[in-house]
């Protein structure tokens, strides 16, 4: 009898280990986010680690950091990625929370109104097709997009309230 358990707690403990070691891609999840504007690229980062990389598409006019409502371009700092859409018009959208105060104050300085409802997301009904080629050109009003089986590994792998870094 004690045979009988000391091989079945074996096991177990065999299970775990092979478990702990050989960690399925679902358990897998981002604790950060991060753009590089400049390069066209979001990375996902697991402690430190780049988990996943992929090309992205921007605002139509990237250049510089977002600044008021219609500029059309992709703002720059630091924000979290706090809710998702499974029903957007671009498919699946992850929202992030742009303007920050500091934005606002700068929109304020100019007079402006600093815009908001910026998402990472997916393609629009009928341009599935281009998969990660939409990504040659900025298309958006200022939004992140990748494909949408991009999107689908995002919507895995970045659980709301993880932070999201845009940089130039």
């Amino acid at each position: 009898m004690v045979k009988i358990i000391f091989n079945v707690l074996t096991s177990l403990l065999c299970l775990l280990l092979f478990t702990a070691t050989h960690c399925p891609a679902t358990l897998l999840q981002a604790d950060k986010v991060i753009v590089m504007k400049n390069e066209k690229r979001m990375i996902l980062l697991m402690n430190g680690e780049i988990l996943k990389c992929y090309k992205v598409a921007l605002g139509r006019g990237s250049t510089g950091p977002k600044t008021r409502l219609g500029d059309c371009k992709t703002p720059e700092g630091s924000y979290i990625l706090n809710h998702r859409n499974g029903h957007s018009k671009f498919y699946r959208s992850i929202h992030v929370t742009y303007p920050n105060r500091t934005d606002i104050a700068n929109a304020r300085k100019s007079g402006s109104n600093p815009g908001g409802d910026v998402m990472i997301h997916g393609l629009p009904d009928g341009f599935e097709e281009l998969n990660e080629a939409h990504a040659d050109i900025n298309w958006t009003k200022g939004c992140i997009a990748v494909s949408n089986r991009e999107m689908d590994e995002i919507w895995r792998l970045v659980p709301d309230g993880t932070p999201i870094e845009i940089v130039p």
